[in-house]
């Protein structure tokens, strides 16, 4: 039986190695950056946590933020990238919540839904590659966290024998891989 890292792991390979190294370092919990690391501020930590919920928002089942997404990006983004690579990932941060005040007059993490939406659309228009990168850390550390598992995807935790064709019902979910 193989563990869940191991799992991840192996996926990651299957699907031809869309994620990055960095990414797949951070989910097997490797450290690749030795050298030194930027100090996260609260409002860094609250912008993360804000953007993630826009991409994975709060629907019949908790969204990004409830599931502690903004831990895990920090956590890649510190362990896993040098410091160069953790400036250009905060200052595409930065250039968001300024973009926001200069269109809003207010921080990103005040505005409504729909004006953050907005944001989101604009981000991806004018920092396609910042975002492709957030995004991907998102839906990566949400569905590899312990709500993304079990409340977002089936779950089944002891499974039974293996059915390999099964046909999936109206509005059923996807399953976690454990």
């Amino acid at each position: 039986m193989i563990d869940r890292r191991e799992t991840l792991q192996r996926l990651s390979l299957l699907v031809g190695g869309t994620l990055s190294t960095q990414l797949t370092a951070g989910l097997m919990g490797q450290v690749l950056n030795d050298g030194p690391s930027l100090e996260v501020t609260d409002a860094q930590r609250a912008l993360i946590a804000e953007l993630a919920d826009v991409i994975i928002p709060d629907t019949q089942t908790p969204g990004a933020k409830a599931a502690g997404v903004q831990d895990f990006i920090i956590r890649v983004i510190r362990d896993c990238h040098p410091i160069t690579e953790q400036e250009a990932f905060y200052g595409g941060l930065a250039k968001l919540d300024q973009a926001s005040r200069e269109a809003h007059q207010k921080p990103f993490i005040d505005l409504d839904g729909e004006a953050k939406k907005a944001m989101v659309n604009d981000l991806i228009k004018t920092s396609r590659p910042f975002f492709q990168q957030f995004k991907k850390m998102t839906v990566t550390g949400y569905f590899t966290s312990e709500i993304g598992a079990t409340q977002t995807l089936a779950y089944l935790p002891i499974p039974g024998k293996f059915q390999g064709d099964i046909p999936l019902e109206e509005g059923q979910k996807t399953w976690a891989i454990r």
